[in-house]
């Protein structure tokens, strides 16, 4: 497996200097957040010149790019074009995975698998793969509604985010180890209960059991760090712990 660190970890940094500060970190590996609402590149701006995309992404400081995470605005037609530009942008840098959120709470179970579908199948033609993402809110909340839906959609995965399965609205924490089977990419932080991120080794999560499980599945790609800055808190410092625990253990 590898480690890497998202550059939503940065939210106020530009795309460059979150790079900067990965390196600076030594992480050898990066997950690309493509984001409309982060400073950093933007679905809509890869749609509108996906070569100066793809020669951004070319200049990561030779970290790897073990993923994209995609979330876009947009809504109709515009919303699958600027899907497509991502995956082409996917393809362009050899990287095979793309994170998307669920649709939020409500939403109708069969139009979800009707889009998650056209989505894979936009995906597919680029030969890249498509994973929700586990997220509190959203359809992806439920570990028996996410089983429901990758049995549904042939070739959806889940980027597996145990965070939400452990701090939830309604305090019981949620048992995921079926998805495994599923899982596509990785994000990690630590969380208690009641909180959904805390400082390294104060909470949780058992990063020792989730690698054991990974590997009994013959996951062999990214464990993703997604820490953001906490008040009081150095950040760097949190990144840095994460990153060398999970070294420690693999």
């Amino acid at each position: 497996m590898l480690i890497s660190a998202s550059t939503a970890c940065f939210p106020q940094l530009s795309f460059t200097d979150a790079i900067d500060r990965l390196v600076d970190l030594e992480f050898s590996n990066v997950e690309i957040a493509l984001h409309e609402r982060l400073p950093q590149l933007k679905p809509s701006e890869v749609a509108a010149d996906l070569e100066g995309a793809v020669v951004a992404c070319r200049d990561t400081h030779r970290l790897g790019i073990s993923a994209y995470e995609v979330e876009i605005e947009a809504t109709g037609d515009e919303y699958y074009e600027q899907f497509r530009a991502c995956c082409r942008l996917s393809k362009a840098t050899k990287v095979v995975t793309i994170t998307v959120p669920s649709a939020e709470l409500g939403t109708p179970f069969n139009e979800e698998v009707e889009r998650l579908r056209k989505l894979v199948a936009i995906a597919g033609l680029e030969g890249v793969r498509v994973g929700i993402r586990s997220q509190v809110g959203r359809l992806s909340e439920d570990p028996d509604t996410v089983m429901v839906l990758c049995n549904n959609v042939d070739g959806l995965g889940l980027t597996l985010d145990p965070s939400h399965y452990i701090c939830r609205p309604d305090g019981k924490m949620a048992k995921y180890d079926k998805l495994i089977k599923h899982v596509y990419h990785v994000h990690l932080r630590d969380t208690r209960k009641d909180q959904l991120q805390v400082r390294v080794g104060q909470g949780l999560i058992e990063y020792g059991k989730i690698i054991s499980q990974l590997e009994n599945v013959g996951y062999n790609r990214a464990l993703s760090v997604y820490i953001t800055p906490m008040e009081d808190v150095d950040h760097s410092a949190e990144l840095r712990k994460l990153r060398l625990l999970l070294e420690s253990l693999l």
